[in-house]
């Protein structure tokens, strides 16, 4: 092999140098957009499941919104309305009462 046999033999291991070192970035750069999809393909798929949780507890409540029992519980707690001759006590020691507070341990 004369000089030029040499120089052609030198630039086509550099083409494939350059071309296999092509191939390995582009694998890895395609290996982190799918870990990166993935992650977001897992959070999208736990943010449906919370929805659909809530989808079906409104549910259950239009289909409980007749219901005595339904209306009464929006009556007393969003109006605060009371049954006819009902008292509510409210004790005002219990705020005052360390040991009934919540944020003490």
């Amino acid at each position: 092999m004369g000089k030029k046999g040499k120089k052609k033999f030198r630039i086509r291991h550099m083409v494939l140098l350059l071309f296999a070192i092509y191939i390995c970035s582009t694998i890895y750069s395609q290996r982190n957009m799918m870990k990166e999809l993935e992650i977001e393909k897992n959070n999208t798929e736990e943010e449906i499941e919370k929805l659909k949780s809530e989808i079906s507890e409104i549910n259950i409540e239009i289909q409980n919104k007749d219901s005595l029992e339904f209306v009464e519980k929006i009556a007393r707690e969003e109006f605060r309305m009371l049954k006819p001759r009902e008292i509510i006590y409210i004790d005002k020691n219990k705020n005052k009462n360390p040991f009934l507070r919540k944020d003490n341990n």
